[in-house]
């Protein structure tokens, strides 16, 4: 048996045979570590070595190469025809995470590392959100970013008006996200300025990327918008009846993200049952309605380790989308408590609670529940919201309970400072309050999950107990992955260290998958251990 010792620094070559089940080889970390670069093994006269490709050429014979390691580079990561339209090096997006969590500072990053950020604009106001915006487009050096648009059927108007102001401001791509139907206002934007090119090419200037976790959600994504909505467009002038007619032509979001696992809002669904599913339903769709622009799924909510990263390109998917790993790093809108509190998170730190904008209709969110109680208090109010008719309807106690330790104050005063705030934001949720004691007990119980990301984000330590944290159990693999490396220290944590980290690592593990299918032996226990970004950018040079 020969052993062989892949240490050769080598150049790339399309060629490729699997080795002989009769031949093992030793390869180190730092050959696989090379993903740049190729390596031949070879077989002369019983005799195996490894050989630059530049050597063999030419000068053996075909049956004496007997297997290879092939490059991967971080951009064969994914699929090239995403990068190609989003303007992108990296096949890598940070997703939004609301209450300007993914902050223009972590956009920024992103984008100016040939990666994609969204900005989470839930849960902020119109100004907020402009200001955000102006920030983004204020640098001399231009990046790729988007930002968030999440569903709010509470509150239509003000997705009209996110979506009025994307249109104003020029914002040419927005994640969707928690969406259960299609609404207007998405559909006007996607299909806002679409024409044909010179050659006849259908252009939508505007882009959707739709978050989706059910097969439901992502047939109405996948397919063209409808003709209910297209009609509406047409009859308020926002579109002609040419470009209503090109409209049936493309999918309401090209790029459909399978949300598997994550923090905030999810189903918890599994990524390794559910992408197949939806990757499926994106072959189907495609072959139905033949579209020009090709649809593509990506995967986010659990990719926070270079092997979930592989298991998600393995299966096929476009782009990897991460989230609460973000949150984790300096970059993020939230305060340093809350990401100490993130760092010491485990795979089952994490719970489910009730969300605070579908908080009638029992939707749920993931959050930390390890030095919170704020999955036990927003429970609390959801059993007291299903059993009573409204604020009087409170037993006594109950409702003495909640003044001192939920709200801190009068349930009135609470709804006084909710009144005051839908007056400026929505003065219809004020009506119907005032119409519905149900429904003024819902905006009351969810002034509270309303202000408990606020109390994180901020660092209000008086109110530690009652953070709302979103997170997944990704936080804890991520945690459990760089204990004792260069990404343990909180101020190390860097959107783009991490990123780079994952997609390095990745490629590692792909290359030590090629060694391991063809017979090799890799001498290395600590194969994908993170390391500092300079080191990775010299490996990659």
């Amino acid at each position: 048996m020969n052993i062989v010792n892949l240490n050769s620094n080598s150049a790339g070559s399309d060629s490729y045979r699997s080795f002989t089940a009769a031949t093992k080889f030793n390869c180190s970390l730092e050959s696989i570590q090379q993903i740049k670069q190729a390596f031949f093994v070879i077989n002369k006269e019983g005799r195996v070595e490894v050989q630059s490709t530049t050597a063999v050429n030419g000068s053996v014979s075909e049956t004496a190469i007997q297997g290879m390691l092939l490059p991967c580079p971080l951009e064969s990561l994914g699929e090239e025809s995403f990068c190609q339209d989003h303007g992108l090096d990296y096949a890598y997006v940070g997703g939004s995470m609301a209450k300007g969590i993914s902050s223009v500072a972590m956009v920024k990053a992103f984008g100016r590392a040939g990666m994609l950020g969204f900005f989470g604009s839930a849960g902020l106001s119109l100004e907020q959100v402009e200001d955000a915006i102006d920030q983004l487009k204020a640098d001399g050096d231009q990046f790729p970013f988007g930002v968030n648009l999440i569903h709010s059927p509470n509150e239509p108007e003000l997705e009209k008006a996110l979506i009025d102001l994307y249109i104003r401001k020029q914002v040419h791509l927005v994640e969707a996200s928690a969406f259960m139907a299609l609404s207007l206002p998405i559909v006007k934007y996607r299909t806002h300025g679409i024409h044909r090119d010179a050659a006849g090419q259908i252009v939508t200037p505007n882009k959707v990327i739709a978050k989706i976790s059910r097969e439901e959600v992502a047939a109405r994504f996948m397919a063209p918008p409808t003709d209910k909505f297209l009609q509406q467009l047409v009859a308020s002038g926002d579109l002609t009846a040419e470009q209503a007619e090109l409209a049936k032509q493309i999918p309401m979001a090209q790029d459909i993200t399978v949300e598997a696992d994550s923090g905030g809002h999810t189903d918890n669904r599994p990524a390794l049952s559910l992408f197949p599913t939806i990757n499926a339903q994106k072959e189907t769709c495609q072959q139905q309605y033949d579209y020009q622009q090709k649809l593509r799924v990506g995967l986010g909510g659990g990719i926070a380790t270079p092997e979930s990263a592989v298991a998600a390109l393995s299966m096929g998917a476009a782009y990897l989308v991460t989230g609460t790993v973000n949150q984790a790093c300096v970059e993020s809108g939230t305060c340093d408590t809350v990401r100490q509190m993130l760092a010491e998170t485990r795979q089952a730190d994490i719970t489910m609670a009730p969300s605070g904008d579908m908080f009638e209709m029992g939707v749920k969110v993931q959050v930390v529940k390890r030095g919170t109680m704020f999955s036990i208090r927003a429970g609390k109010l959801y059993e007291l919201y299903r059993a009573c008719d409204s604020v009087e309807d409170i037993p006594a106690d109950e409702r003495d309970k909640l003044e001192k330790t939920f709200f801190k104050a009068p349930l009135a005063t609470i709804w006084e400072q909710t009144r005051s705030y839908f007056a400026t934001r929505d003065p219809r949720q004020v009506e119907k309050a005032e119409a519905d004691p149900k429904y003024k007990l819902a905006l009351v119980f969810r002034w509270y999950l309303g202000q408990s990301p606020v109390w994180a984000n901020q660092g209000d330590v008086s109110r530690k107990i009652d953070y709302q944290i979103w997170c997944g159990p990704a936080m804890g693999a991520f945690n459990e992955w760089v204990q004792g490396t260069c990404l343990d220290a909180l101020p190390q944590r860097q959107v783009v260290a991490v990123a780079y980290n994952i997609l390095f690592g990745a490629a590692v593990l792909m290359r030590a998958n090629q060694i391991k299918q063809q017979g090799g032996i890799i001498d290395s226990p600590a194969l994908v251990k993170p390391l500092e970004i300079e080191q990775i950018k010299e490996l990659l040079s």
